[in-house]
């Protein structure tokens, strides 16, 4: 019994170092994407990354799809769960779901970005925590998961909070950031992506190192066609200004990190005590947005973030009580 709940202790520590320095480099995203040079537009600025970040991601990739290979011991049996991870993605209802993530991808990324230039990095990490929100509609109507009154009720005390925040206290709609209203949409979009994957995961058809490469490769692939069809060729030659490629190169390395950081966390820590941890990505957000970007931090905006935290915290706990 000691030892084990040594092991727990242990585990428990390791997700909480994972999720920890993922708090940083989430928060930072915002940051970096507002802080680039303004000769990088959104779409240049998508394309790239999404490149440099397959070409990162894919030894990890790798190493999981040998690790998967090597593991088969020849029995039918005990070899089917990972041989339906290997060969998973080869099913037609797989390869339209990686279709569509790749599509998203292309998308979501320039939405992001514009979104994170409008809105700034603190109202732009605030909006962000509207995932919680989303991920329990749509896995309501795909997953058939429960939602109870309290998540419910908290929903909108979140949604309150955000409002809060985003008006200034007015709650003048009319108001309301347009780069605000752009980071929903993507992020309504990307939550509804993931919970279309989840259910390939569940099925043990498709793992993450996996589809985030494919999305990658794919989104990278649109994106660079998309801008050579309709902006300047000469545009490209932005790659090779020092300053520029550094900052193409620490946005797909924090990126990259980050999808790391929260994998690695789940696997020593549930959801839930993740999601909880990674709630503070505002106020990460919010102190580098203030010492790098200028930004002015108001009591609007810490009321905003205290109501944000409080409700993700409390729909996680009615999550568990389902």
């Amino acid at each position: 019994m000691f030892l084990f709940d040594k092991v727990e202790n242990y585990n428990l520590k390791k997700g909480i170092i994972y999720a920890s320095i993922c708090i940083f480099t989430i928060g930072l995203q915002p940051v970096i994407t507002i802080a680039r040079p303004s000769v990088i537009d959104p779409y240049l600025f998508g394309a790239i990354t999404a490149l440099f970040e397959a070409i990162l991601l894919l030894p990890i990739f790798l190493l999981e799809n040998n690790k998967l290979k090597r593991s088969l011991k020849g029995d039918p049996l005990l070899d089917k769960k990972t041989l339906s991870l290997i060969h998973g993605w080869k099913k037609k209802s797989n390869i339209r779901t990686i279709a569509i993530i790749g599509l998203t991808f292309s998308v979501v990324p320039i939405m992001l970005y514009i979104g994170y230039d409008l809105a700034g990095g603190i109202l732009s990490s605030l909006t962000m925590k509207s995932e919680i929100i989303f991920a329990l509609m749509f896995g309501y109507l795909f997953l058939r998961e429960k939602i109870n009154k309290i998540q419910i009720l908290f929903c909108f005390v979140l949604f309150f909070g955000l409002v809060i925040a985003i008006t200034g206290g007015s709650f003048n709609l009319l108001e309301f950031n347009l780069g605000v209203f752009i980071l929903l949409v993507s992020t309504a979009l990307f939550t509804l992506v993931h919970t279309l994957t989840k259910i390939s995961f569940e099925r043990n058809e498709l793992y993450p190192s996996q589809v985030v490469f494919i999305r990658n490769v794919l989104s990278g692939i649109i994106l660079i066609i998309f801008y050579i069809s309709f902006f300047p060729l000469s545009n490209l030659l932005l790659l090779f200004d020092p300053l520029n490629f550094a900052f193409f190169i620490i946005m797909s390395v924090d990126y990259g990190l980050s999808l790391y950081l929260w994998y690695k966390a789940l696997t020593y820590i549930e959801i839930g005590k993740t999601t909880i941890i990674m709630s503070l990505t505002p106020i990460v957000s919010s102190v580098f947005s203030v010492l790098i970007l200028g930004a002015v931090f108001t009591p609007f905006h810490l009321i905003g973030i205290i109501i944000v935290i409080f409700s993700i915290i409390m729909i996680v706990k009615g999550k568990k009580s389902n």
